[in-house]
């Protein structure tokens, strides 16, 4: 066996691999099934309520007596602005009509920031999940704390220097570095911010050099080569999205299945068009339609994504899927479709071999 960095041995799993949490994607027997086999299955509640939370972390607790992470949007809340969200939801007009749906007349804040829901983080404490992630920023220090000391191993995501930073000064246990070629939002702090769009080997190896923390390699993986590429840099793990996105574990619905598994995966873009804020995904129609030269800005996260959602589900009826967010990393003509346990044995053999 290949040596691992320590900071394994402290997440309790044999293998220097982290299933990413791609909330609406994983499912509770995903995770427990990548626990099971070594690694460390996550499950995103970003976009669940309290009760829809409990349920998730308590079916996965069920399922594997092994590790897991459960993953929370850390995101500043919309700053509500009528005509910039008027504006989006003429733009996407024709799409609405197309889909057989009058034009939303509100949109709403659909997820809820960690930052000021105590529910959530009160079922945390009294469910001590082993590990808990931070997306888009971070909490207070104060509840990185009472995670510590209730047991609970975090970490947070960086998409720069001066994010892996403040993770650092926060007291976060480790820093997932996201890079460009990452699938599903990016977790950049301030989307309005200037984006380096460091690639995840640069970004790594600048945490690396830079930082005193594990540092946990995301963007582009998907096969044992690759896991060795990431830790050769330094990194401590690799974290892998768009690769379990074929598990039948998974909730991936037929359309991302078969698109995952076409040329169509060989496109993916860097978008605001579907959420709000940017985020990596196979291009489809709502994504041109939102980009196309002259378009609005999009409205702010989540409103953005209250209004795809709800163009998606009426055109989905209608069986139109070219208007669902189908998040996929720059690797994702290399996804392989095949059982999550079965996926990770052949990721360990690969990256041994």
């Amino acid at each position: 066996m290949k040596r691992l960095h320590p900071f394994i041995a402290r997440l309790g799993i044999e293998l220097p691999l982290i299933q990413a949490p791609m909330a609406g994607v994983s499912t509770p027997r995903l995770a427990a099934e990548v626990s099971n086999a070594g690694a460390l299955g996550s499950i995103g509640i970003g976009a669940s309520t309290t009760e829809e939370a409990r349920t998730m972390i308590n079916d996965t607790r069920a399922l594997t007596c092994r590790p897991f992470n459960v993953n929370v949007f850390c995101h500043a809340r919309a700053q509500r602005d009528a005509v910039r969200e008027a504006a989006w939801l003429q733009h996407l007009a024709p799409l609405f009509a197309e889909s057989g749906m009058a034009v939303p007349t509100v949109l709403n804040e659909i997820y809820r920031t960690f930052l000021d829901d105590d529910a959530i983080f009160d079922l945390l404490i009294e469910l001590r999940p082993p590990v808990v992630s931070f997306h888009f920023g971070l909490p207070t220090a104060e509840r990185i704390v009472e995670l510590r000391e209730a047991g609970v191993v975090t970490l947070a995501t960086a998409t720069s220097l001066e994010e892996a930073k403040l993770i650092e000064q926060a007291g976060v246990d480790a820093i997932v570095a996201q890079g460009i070629e990452a699938g599903g939002h990016r977790g950049i702090f301030d989307p309005d911010a200037v984006d380096e769009q460091l690639s995840t080997a640069v970004l790594v190896r600048l945490l690396v050099q830079k930082t005193r923390l594990p540092v946990i390699a995301a963007g582009g993986v998907m096969d044992g080569h690759g896991i060795q590429a990431v830790l050769t840099l330094g990194a401590a793990a690799a974290q892998l999205g768009t690769a379990f996105v074929l598990c039948p574990e998974s909730a991936a619905n037929a359309s991302y299945r078969a698109n995952l598994k076409s040329t169509r995966a060989e496109t993916t873009r860097l978008t605001s068009a579907l959420s709000g804020r940017p985020a990596r995904g196979m291009v489809n129609r709502l994504i041109t339609f939102g980009e196309a030269v002259g378009s609005p800005r999009p409205a702010a996260y989540p409103l953005a994504y209250d209004a795809a959602k709800q163009l998606n589900s009426a055109a989905a009826r209608r069986g139109n899927n070219e208007f669902g967010a189908q998040w996929a990393g720059q690797g994702a003509p290399l996804a392989r479709e095949m059982p999550a346990a079965e996926l990770v044995s052949t990721l360990r053999s690969e990256w041994l071999s």
